[in-house]
């Protein structure tokens, strides 16, 4: 895939779809994850635990891929890696020994209770992130 340069950087053009994306996720595992914290976390406790830090990692990449910089470029892409290590990590851990998750984290098999885009979304990220890494600045 040849580089993009591109004036806008990573949010531009088809990016804006992606930050899009990554926000949703930041607002929902954000969301359940402090609900689930809040009122079951005896029940669950390693799932809501992973997903808070899914939701970290999802608001890290939503703000880096909306920065300028060489910096901010690299922080993306470690949170992208991040990501796609995590959701590969919890997925197979959650196949394995669906006993440690009783119930659902954002990444438990590979991102099932949602369409499975937690394990597509870094991969789109981190080729996005290559192609536009001439416009960095």
């Amino acid at each position: 895939m040849a580089e993009v340069p591109l004036t806008g950087g990573t949010a531009s053009g088809p990016g804006r779809i992606l930050v899009t994306v990554y926000a949703i996720f930041a607002v929902a595992a954000c969301s359940r994850s402090a609900v689930q914290i809040a009122t079951e976390f005896d029940h669950a406790r390693l799932a809501y635990l992973l997903s808070a830090f899914a939701a970290v990692v999802y608001v890290v990449a939503t703000v880096a891929l909306t920065r300028r910089g060489r910096r901010w470029h690299q922080v993306a892409v470690a949170a992208c890696a991040t990501e796609l290590v995590g959701v590969l990590a919890v997925g197979t851990a959650s196949v394995l020994d669906s006993d440690a998750f009783p119930d659902q984290a954002v990444w438990s098999t590979y991102g099932s209770g949602y369409l499975f885009i937690p394990v597509i979304l870094p991969i789109v990220g981190l080729l996005w992130l290559r192609r536009t890494r001439a416009a960095i600045r």
